[in-house]
């Protein structure tokens, strides 16, 4: 369940890769902009409109980025699957609402997001079970991967009824818990943001995030925390502001804290590499690198974050600090919706705050507890390994062939995927894996889940490093 949860959390990596760009157009679209700059008036308004056309169809995004992810191979027609599920699950369940409920009730039930999440599930495992249906003479055009996006709709008709009919009292109780958790204010907020972090090691934080960014609440048709902030609500906001002073504060000081408490004849050997992963977490919010650098190092250091996290989560809701992004809490999101914000300002002196947090805790916590973070390990551990760094120069073909090597050989290796930073292994033995020939070409860290289920943590480089791998497996094996 937790592997199965954990593709889902990465699938939705896909979809909402396609929010910068979006939120960026939309916030070029609004009257705020267009007025300030009345010599684009005839042009911004289009840009508005690419933008709005991203966000008003999220939910079906996600049915297509949950349907690729969850499919064996990636193919296309897994995202028409969970396309065509999505459209069946919406109309279906709106006819019968239209049938059985009141016009006043009916109008107020969506299915959203959680609906296309539901849809790409069913899409992508239509796929891996009906791509290879072979079917009589007189059918065969029907068969394989064309009865995938078929199959996948009379499934979710057999579906779409019994969660039209539960549906009403599902929606009510997530408006009852939501609102009991936004009822608790700032400590609501904290909360969120602890088990946030805390879900972090096993990749199921995007599945938590989505309700809340995705579903919470409602406003001039928006859903969820993100739309109904670049909607224009002006109570939005209060699950997003707390994580820029992690992300633009918090995280790069822990980098500093490594920095400095690593040993002195090491320091410029990972001044660099922590360097270049503060100001990726700082400008864009990705933050992963940094945080695979000491979450499994000790459970301490990741409760630490998570306290620290919720934190800053309470001190922003507090103060009555409103603000949003599109795709993660760095400073581009903080520059660009500066504007739809309430209190921008006073999120940066929180972030210092939370900033000189992080340093204190975490370079005391390393100190104390002795613990390897990049510099302090023992000359025998690292004696060939910076870790982070890439040691040996090889072209990206030698890197992915050493890759292979290093991950126990072409026939340790089962299945190859990855998310945003992270190569998402299935192998024949863990044990098999060489975690210092992998540090030593550039791999930041390496997660056993267990004997068969491994993560190497790889950075933004990831996507070309897993199609890399794939290309050389395909080869081989033909």
């Amino acid at each position: 369940m937790v592997k199965f949860l954990q593709r889902i959390g990465k699938s939705l990596v896909l979809p909402i890769a396609a929010l910068p760009i979006a939120g960026i157009m939309l916030r070029l679209g609004q009257p705020d902009v267009i007025d300030a700059l009345p010599f684009l008036h005839n042009i911004l308004p289009y840009f508005g409109a690419a933008g709005s056309a991203i966000f008003d169809n999220l939910p079906m995004l996600f049915a297509l980025g949950v349907a690729v992810g969850l499919s064996d191979d990636q193919n296309g027609a897994s995202a028409l699957a969970g396309i065509v599920s999505y459209l069946t699950l919406t109309k279906v369940t709106g006819q019968y609402w239209a049938m059985n409920l009141t016009p006043e009730i009916a109008t107020t039930l969506n299915i959203s997001f959680l609906g296309g999440i539901l849809a790409g599930i069913i899409g992508g495992l239509c796929y891996n079970k009906f791509r290879r249906v072979k079917l009589p003479e007189f059918l065969a055009f029907f068969g394989g991967r064309r009865a995938v996006p078929i199959m996948s709709g009379l499934i979710s008709v057999l579906i779409a009824i019994p969660l039209a009919m539960i549906w009403p009292g599902v929606q009510g109780g997530l408006t009852s818990v939501s609102g009991g958790l936004a009822g608790m204010g700032a400590l609501g907020a904290a909360l969120f943001a602890f088990f946030n972090r805390l879900l972090l090691p096993l990749g199921l934080h995007h599945v938590f995030n989505s309700f809340f960014w995705f579903q919470l609440g409602e406003f001039g048709g928006k859903t969820g925390d993100l739309n109904r902030f670049f909607a224009g609500d002006p109570t939005a906001g209060h699950f997003m502001a707390g994580f820029f002073p992690i992300m633009m504060f918090g995280l790069p000081a822990l980098a500093l804290a490594m920095y400095f408490a690593a040993k002195k004849e090491k320091r410029k050997a990972v001044a660099g590499m922590l360097l270049s992963l503060a100001l990726t977490s700082f400008l864009t919010g990705v933050t992963e690198p940094i945080e695979f650098l000491f979450i499994f190092l000790s459970p301490v250091l990741l409760v630490a974050h998570a306290l620290l996290s919720a934190i800053s989560m309470f001190a922003t809701d507090s103060l009555g600090i409103l603000h949003g992004f599109t795709f993660s809490a760095g400073a581009i999101d903080y520059l660009i919706n500066f504007n739809l914000a309430t209190k921008p300002l006073l999120l940066l002196l929180v972030g210092l705050g939370i900033g000189a947090a992080y340093f204190f805790v975490f370079y005391t916590l390393i100190t104390k507890l002795n613990l390897p973070t990049p510099g302090r390990e023992e000359d025998d551990e690292d004696e060939d390994v910076s870790v982070g760094n890439t040691n040996v120069k090889t072209s990206d073909a030698e890197l992915y062939v050493k890759y292979i090597e290093y991950l126990g050989g072409a026939e340790n290796i089962v299945k190859v995927d990855n998310c945003a930073t992270r190569l998402r292994l299935d192998v024949v033995d863990s044990a098999k894996l060489n975690e210092k020939g992998l540090k030593s070409i550039g791999a930041k860290g390496v997660v056993k889940l267990n004997s068969t289920t491994v993560q190497v943590i790889v950075g933004t480089t990831v996507e070309f490093v897993a199609d890399g791998i794939k290309d050389i497996l395909n080869k081989r094996a033909s």
